[in-house]
């Protein structure tokens, strides 16, 4: 299979509500999605690069320019027999994880919709369905916390993830755990804080979480060990897990016991696939995580997550959690039991509204 031409464009996209993080608040998303035309066939990705350099070095603007100048010229036209013949040609890239994800993730819906498969069954996936848990950012108060969980409860979410930060933590837990004593919880730190926080981070083991998520620096595989022997609750590394190189490394010095896998951070589907394999050896569960994706990117995040070592409910919300209208028919519905359906059509399994995606493209090239 050729890449014949790839199609580019940053959209503008209102999210419904403020998202609000250690690293700060955001209000609109400017996703970047590629098109890869390949011998007839449309392989639609989206990268997952943020508009700054804040949950990872990699932004829009980076990744465009790193795809048009570098990657797509160097794949573009060659005979690709598989998704690592697309891997060794991006290879003399260093880094770039995200924009190289975005083409991966592309040919490899196209592979998957030439094979009349679906991708999830194209990747090795077991359900028809995966469990969906929902993120809530950090709030000005606890009753707007409240809120939030309520309102996600109401619509059958399984699993709550909270955002916090130094002076939103164990108070915070605290309050959630008085009022939902048996609720599934987890609490995401996106690396708050060092190893001197040890002592008040060990106070998370009294509120029964599912797990913490990279509670310090992303890449600090050695402080997560430190810290992960102190403690009860599970560690998850996130921003941590690069590639699978780095999971090895965070499984042989034991910086965490569950593995959040986000394809388009740690380069692809294969890479992904790799994690997830090292992991299930290792008898260390893996779940996926969400970067505020349109339809198409958590359509590419559904289909990975069906794979049978992903034990854990991931982010992997409704469409509406996130947009007023999602740029994708049909759109991901939360159903009975707090789960979301694997999309069953060939390829990538889920139609772009084109008339909705042109209305709110902001930059286009076409590399042809």
């Amino acid at each position: 299979m050729k890449i014949e031409a790839v199609e580019l464009r940053v959209l503008q996209m209102r999210l419904l509500r403020p998202f609000r993080t250690s690293f700060g608040v955001q209000q609109d998303r400017f996703p970047l999605l590629l098109r890869l035309q390949c011998e007839g066939i449309s392989g639609w990705s989206e990268c997952v690069a943020g508009e700054g350099p804040w949950y990872s070095s990699e932004t829009v603007d980076g990744a465009w320019g790193i795809l048009t100048q570098y990657l797509i010229p160097a794949v573009r036209g060659r005979e690709l027999a598989s998704v690592e013949d697309l891997e060794r040609l991006m290879r003399p890239v260093r880094g770039h994880r995200m924009a190289k994800a975005a083409l991966e993730m592309g040919l490899s819906g196209a592979f998957a919709e030439a094979a009349q498969k679906s991708l999830a069954s194209w990747l090795g996936g077991v359900r028809s369905s995966v469990e969906t848990g929902v993120s809530v950012g950090i709030q000005a108060n606890l009753e707007s916390l409240f809120q939030q969980i309520e309102e996600h409860l109401s619509q059958g979410y399984q699993r709550i993830k909270i955002k916090i930060e130094p002076g939103w933590d164990l108070d915070v837990l605290a309050a959630i755990r008085s009022r939902y004593p048996e609720m599934s919880l987890m609490a995401d730190a996106n690396s708050a804080y060092d190893l001197d926080d040890a002592p008040r981070l060990r106070e998370v083991d009294h509120y029964g979480l599912l797990m913490l998520e990279q509670p310090l620096t992303a890449g600090d595989l050695l402080d997560h060990a430190a810290l992960q022997a102190q403690m009860a609750t599970d560690i998850c590394l996130d921003e941590s897990i690069e590639d699978s190189r780095a999971a090895r490394q965070a499984i042989q010095v034991g910086a965490c016991r569950v593995i959040n896998i986000k394809p388009g951070r740690v380069g692809g589907f294969a890479e992904s696939r790799r994690i997830h394999d090292l992991a299930a050896d290792a008898g260390i569960p893996v779940w996926c995580g969400g970067m505020l994706e349109t339809g198409i990117g958590r359509a590419a995040n559904v289909a990975l997550a069906s794979l049978p070592n992903f034990k854990l409910p991931g982010d992997l919300s409704a469409s509406d959690r996130y947009w007023a209208e999602d740029i994708v028919d049909p759109p991901f519905e939360l159903a009975e039991g707090g789960t979301v359906a694997v999309p069953y059509r060939w390829g990538l399994g889920v139609r772009v509204k084109m008339d909705m995606v042109d209305r709110l493209t902001v930059r286009r090239e076409v590399i042809s």
